[in-house]
């Protein structure tokens, strides 16, 4: 008898098996797995203008033919598709409008809905500032990527070398029929106030860039006819604010909750020309962004722009574009190292590096290869030479020319180039040398182009941006990737 229970309850074990295997169940079966986190934290990184010439002729700059950048080792690529609404080529305004809405719409107009028109401002009383003149039937807003992380609880935070108040940087935190509404673009900013972007909540965690003007009435030497001081009640709604780097330096990013600043009257410096006293790099603001916005338990948006590249390219100044292209590499390898600290395979941050357009920059002749710029050399910033003989190429009136050219801008010789003859390195390679246009236009007025740009991604929910995509459907890729 002692012997018969085990038996039993072996008997009583195996049927319950029977029993299990019959209702649909085995214990043999792995569970589902749970579904993976969505990543924490999303920067987005935005080179304003920098299309794949551009980036092909800053890596030779910086690194020579065979050398990396850091956007060139990110492992997930894509190529975006720009086109606005009505037109080929794009202005920056619904470019990245696109990638933060997901939207497409019409030149000109900031984060609002496709039928939305973009109506030029009106001079205001004084004649010298803009006023709004949208209309309130025109268009709806259009919900950013910014908004939809601060009604989940996430930080959020938008830096810039351009002024914040820039037809980039607003798109992310402001709706607008017009892109050169800086006053109004500005007042979105500020919580509480008049024109203050509800959808925001609390407000932007950090905002750092230049445009300080839009933030201050006339008396103080800014462009606000109404005379608030917006800078005065973002400090009232705790921001600490700087100034220059001094300011700058000395703020506990990780000890600040809120921050706020507006290095100079309007865009900030190209890199080339940049006093570090006075302003700090765009690495350097955004990784005190990270230290802000990291205090987040909940997670956070970074959206950082490398805006300058763009305002050297309609100047046809093609070294300070590098320089600057080069400076937005730098802040993507700064970003990436400071997340690993806390998050060293990234399964918890996404990282997305794009463009919002192109621009006519090329390429020319059968160059050699010049290696990187450097003191000595002039690199990709030279004159042709020929890669057998290392002879300088002639055109075909006898002239030299640099190997960095445009497809339209400001430096177009008229008639013959046979004048030219004396163009050398020294001249091509200068810090202000104007590269030459096959089309004349306007001093600083070198267009965009309509070429498809590079996306690069790294992190959680990295593996979905993959093959041509349009500028829209990157919002969604983000969106869904940070569970959004």
């Amino acid at each position: 008898m002692t012997r018969k229970a085990p038996l039993i309850a072996g008997l009583g074990a195996a049927i319950a098996l029977l029993l299990a295997g019959c209702n649909g169940t085995s214990t043999s079966d792995t569970p589902a797995p749970a579904p993976a986190p969505a990543p924490k934290n999303v920067i987005f990184f935005l080179g304003d203008g920098m299309g794949l010439t551009t980036l092909t002729a800053a890596r030779i700059y910086a690194v020579g033919e065979d050398g990396e950048l850091t956007i060139d080792t990110l492992p997930e690529t894509a190529f975006v598709k720009t086109f606005s609404n009505d037109a080929q080529v794009t202005d920056s305004a619904p470019s990245m409008s696109a990638y933060m809405t997901g939207v497409k719409m019409n030149n000109e107009v900031i984060a609002m809905s496709a039928d939305t028109l973009a109506v030029d401002p009106l001079p205001d009383a004084n004649g010298n500032l803009l006023a709004n003149n949208c209309g309130s039937k025109n268009g709806t807003p259009a919900t950013s990527l910014v908004e939809l992380a601060k009604a989940q609880g996430l930080a959020t935070g938008v830096v810039t070398t351009t002024r914040v108040t820039h037809a980039t940087p607003a798109a992310s935190y402001a709706h607008i029929c017009h892109r050169d509404l800086e006053n109004d673009i500005a007042a979105a900013a500020v919580p509480g106030g008049a024109g203050y972007n509800s959808a925001l909540g609390g407000g932007l965690d950090v905002l750092l860039g230049g445009g300080k003007q839009f933030f201050l009435p006339l008396k103080d030497g800014g462009k606000r006819a109404d005379g608030r001081d917006l800078v005065a009640e973002m400090k009232a709604k705790s921001y600490a604010y700087a100034s220059n780097s001094t300011e700058f330096n000395a703020i506990d990013g990780a000890k600040t909750s809120k921050l706020l600043g507006l290095f100079t009257s309007s865009h900030m410096s190209y890199d080339l020309d940049r006093d570090p006293a006075k302003e700090p790099s765009l690495a350097e603001m955004t990784t005190k962004a990270m230290d802000v916005l990291g205090q987040n338990a909940k997670g956070y948006f970074l959206m950082v722009e490398g805006g300058r590249i763009d305002h050297a390219l309609h100047e046809t100044t093609a070294k300070k574009a590098l320089q600057d292209t080069l400076a937005f590499d730098n802040a993507i390898k700064a970003a990436i190292a400071k997340a690993k600290l806390t998050d060293p395979t990234l399964k918890n941050t996404l990282i997305v590096v794009t463009a919002d357009h192109d621009h006519t920059l090329v390429l020319n002749g059968y160059a050699k290869r010049t290696g990187k710029t450097a003191a000595g050399n002039p690199g990709v910033l030279g004159v042709v030479k020929d890669y057998v003989s290392g002879a300088v190429t002639k055109d075909l009136d006898g002239a030299p020319y640099s190997i960095i050219g445009f497809g339209n801008g400001e430096n177009r010789v008229q008639g013959s180039r046979a004048a030219m003859a004396s163009l050398d390195d020294s001249v091509s390679g200068a810090n202000t040398y104007h590269q030459e246009g096959a089309v004349r236009m306007n001093a600083g007025s070198e267009t965009h182009g309509g070429t498809d740009v590079f996306l690069g991604a790294i992190g959680k929910g990295s593996d979905t941006f993959l093959g041509t995509i349009d500028n829209t459907k990157v919002f969604g890729l983000v969106k869904n990737a940070a569970g959004l």
